[in-house]
């Protein structure tokens, strides 16, 4: 499999007239500057995609991140910022609780 594929498409011309002048401000050619804002932009997609599938109870927040390709704590702020409450109620709290005293009770 090759580790880089060619991929063309149409656009706007407004939004060629956006490419250039970030191209001229980043002093970069048009494949690094499309290449630049297309991770960008599958970074926040997936960031928001998974926040999502957590907000719906579909996944836990450690998946989320890990699908997402960013740390827990990254997720965490980005849920946050979302204002995505926090998928944790009072029988897991409980579970925890009772983890960490059978833990105890060990050493």
């Amino acid at each position: 499999m090759k580790k880089e594929q060619m991929v063309g498409t149409r656009l706007p011309q407004e939004l060629v007239r956006d490419l250039e002048t970030i191209e001229d401000a980043e002093h970069a050619d048009r494949s690094s500057t499309v290449r630049k804002l297309l991770y960008k932009a599958v970074k926040d997609w997936k960031l928001d995609h998974y926040a999502r599938l957590y907000a719906d109870g579909r996944i836990t927040l450690a998946r989320a991140a890990r699908e997402a390709g960013v740390s827990l704590w990254e997720m965490m702020d980005h849920a946050r910022t979302k204002k995505i409450p926090a998928q944790y109620d009072l029988a897991d709290l409980h579970k925890d609780l009772k983890a960490i005293y059978s833990l105890a009770k060990r050493t």
